[in-house]
C-alpha cells in the first residue's frame, strides 16, 4: 500500500491486553504506512499513562481490559472521570480513538464519546486504513460526531449502524423517518432502513429540533419529508409524506406538530 504523505503520520500507542493482538496490529500498521507506533499498553491505566507520556495522535484501544476499559480510558479523555480517580490525563487536544475489539455491543456509546471509528476483530489491512484515513481526515476538519448551531447547542450529525461485519456511517441528513422498536430504533435512509440499539427518547434528546419533530411516541420524523397535515375527524390528525405515506399523530406530540405547521 502507498504510504502517506510525510506531514500526515500519525503517532500511534497500540492498547492491548493480549501480546499477540498487539503484535499483530503491529504488523498491519507497517503494512498501511503513514503511521508511527510510539509504544503500547496492557490495560486502560497504563494507557492513560503513556498518552501523557508520548502524547500520540492516535490510539488503537481494545474495548475489554484489566482495570480500565477502553470505554473508560475514553471517558478519561472526555474529562469525565477526572475528579473520581485523580488519573493523569493528556493534554489537550485528546489523541484521536480508534476502537479494535471483538464486541459490537458497545459501538453506540463509542460513539457518543466521539470516537473516530470502531473496528471489529479480526482486524484487516483494508479495514484499519480506512481508520488511519477518517482518523486523518478528522484532523483536518471539525469533528463531524456533532456540530453547533448558532445558539451554542451541540446536535448529532452522524450515526454508525452494525451492517454485516462493519459499522455503517449514515449522515443524519440521509435519515427520513426513525420509529421505535423496543430497545431499538429503526433508521430508514431511502428505500435501506438500520436498527440501532438505542432509546428513541434518548435519540430525540440529540437530534436538532429544527430538522426532526416527533409525532408519536414511536415516530421521530425529517421535517422536510413532511408534505401536509389531515384532521380525519374527533380531534385525530395525520401527517401526509413526500412517500405518499400517512402517519398518525399522537395526542400529546400533536400541539407540536402544529406548533411547526403556524397553527
Amino acid at each position: 500500500m502507498a504510504a502517506r504523505d510525510e506531514g500526515q503520520r500519525l503517532r500511534t500507542l497500540i492498547v492491548d491486553d493480549e501480546p499477540l493482538a498487539v503484535e499483530r496490529l503491529r504488523i498491519i500498521c507497517e503494512r498501511i504506512g503513514g503511521i508511527d507506533i510510539v509504544g503500547d499498553a496492557a490495560d486502560g491505566a497504563e494507557a492513560l499513562d503513556r498518552m501523557v507520556e508520548f502524547a500520540p495522535d492516535l490510539v488503537l484501544l481494545d474495548m475489554t481490559m484489566p482495570q480500565l476499559g477502553g470505554l473508560d480510558v475514553a471517558r478519561h479523555l472526555a474529562g469525565e472521570k477526572r475528579k473520581q480517580t485523580g488519573a493523569q490525563v493528556p493534554a489537550a487536544p485528546p489523541p484521536a480513538i480508534v476502537f479494535v475489539t471483538a464486541h459490537d455491543r458497545f459501538a453506540v456509546e463509542a460513539f457518543d464519546l466521539d470516537a473516530v471509528d470502531y473496528v471489529l476483530k479480526p482486524v484487516s489491512a483494508e479495514r484499519l486504513e480506512r481508520a488511519v484515513a477518517r482518523t486523518i481526515a478528522r484532523r483536518s476538519e471539525m469533528p463531524r460526531g456533532a456540530a453547533q448551531d448558532e445558539s451554542g447547542e451541540s446536535w448529532l450529525q452522524e450515526l454508525w449502524v452494525p451492517n454485516r461485519s462493519e459499522l455503517l456511517r449514515i449522515d443524519i441528513a440521509q435519515v427520513a423517518r426513525i420509529d421505535a422498536e423496543r430497545d431499538y430504533v429503526r433508521l430508514h435512509v431511502g428505500t435501506t432502513s438500520y436498527l440501532l440499539l438505542k432509546t428513541i427518547a434518548g435519540l430525540e434528546e440529540r437530534l436538532n429540533p429544527r430538522d426532526f419533530i416527533r409525532i408519536h411516541r414511536s415516530t421521530i420524523l425529517r421535517r422536510d419529508t413532511i408534505r401536509g397535515l389531515r384532521h380525519d375527524g374527533l380531534g385525530v390528525w395525520s401527517v401526509e409524506l413526500d412517500n405518499g405515506d400517512d402517519l398518525r399523530i399522537g395526542r400529546t406530540y400533536l400541539p407540536g406538530v402544529k406548533a411547526m405547521a403556524g397553527r
